[in-house]
């Protein structure tokens, strides 16, 4: 006996819908040039939905917002997925902390910290051209400040110098968040590490971003402990405390 077709069921404007697919049909195939809409989860490690020279702020009073990068030899800004994954971790919300990046380079770390409530925000870099860069974007980003008068205002100071300095000279225990994202091919991780390590506040928090991942027997002389570990192509984050004795 052959059976009766599927009735298509109507869709609101009245046009009919599709009668359900046949077992065993095959699978629709996306249109040429469609955007994919797998998950983020799907992507290859280290994938980042940032375009080619542009960062965006994931979170915050500047949520969404598109930034432009400059086109700099050695420029790595952090991927999206780490920002995500980092900001996670430190639990969103940043009001009233103390913040300080020693490597500002694009300001993903620093202005997306800003973005998420930091009292303070100190972004360092020794390049004068990024220094420059980072200067206009704050002003773009703080020309939007009267929209905002509800939130807590944010200190936001950029300038040019040493990071690693800038963290020797700051008050003991004084900062609630150390990010550090030294150049790959540099010698700087550990000098940075123990500036940071006296720098930060006993309940606070150092990010490192490396090209290989750090151990706790290689941290506890630099008095840090190992909280959380991401490695994402070829970035390794770290998040770490301060250790129960301090710097060595």
């Amino acid at each position: 006996m052959r059976r009766a077709a599927p009735r298509r069921q109507a869709l609101p404007g009245g046009r009919p819908g599709q009668a359900p697919a046949a077992t065993g049909s095959r699978p629709k195939v996306p249109a040429a040039g469609r955007k994919s809409t797998a998950p983020a989860k799907d992507r290859p490690p280290g994938a980042t939905s940032d375009a080619p020279g542009v960062i965006r702020i994931i979170g915050g009073r500047w949520k969404r917002t598109r930034l432009p990068v400059a086109r700099h030899p050695g420029l790595r800004p952090t991927p999206e997925r780490v920002r995500a994954a980092l900001f996670n971790w430190l639990g969103q919300d940043l009001a009233g902390w103390r913040c300080l990046d020693a490597f500002a380079g694009t300001g993903a770390l620093g202005l997306e910290a800003a973005s998420r409530g930091a009292a303070a925000v100190q972004l360092i870099d020794s390049d004068a051209a990024l220094v420059a860069r980072l200067h206009g974007l704050q002003q773009r980003l703080q020309a939007g400040a009267a929209d905002e008068r509800h939130l807590p205002a944010c200190a936001l100071q950029i300038r040019r110098g040493d990071g690693i300095a800038a963290l020797r000279q700051a008050a003991p225990a004084s900062i609630d968040l150390v990010l550090l994202d030294p150049p790959f091919d540099s010698a700087l991780f550990e000098p940075a590490l123990q500036c940071a390590a006296r720098a930060v506040a006993a309940t606070g928090y150092v990010y490192l971003e490396a090209p290989r991942a750090w151990s706790d027997a290689q941290l506890a002389p630099l008095g840090l402990v190992l909280q959380r570990h991401l490695k994402a192509g070829a970035v390794h984050a770290h998040l770490l405390r301060p250790g129960p004795a301090g710097p060595a």
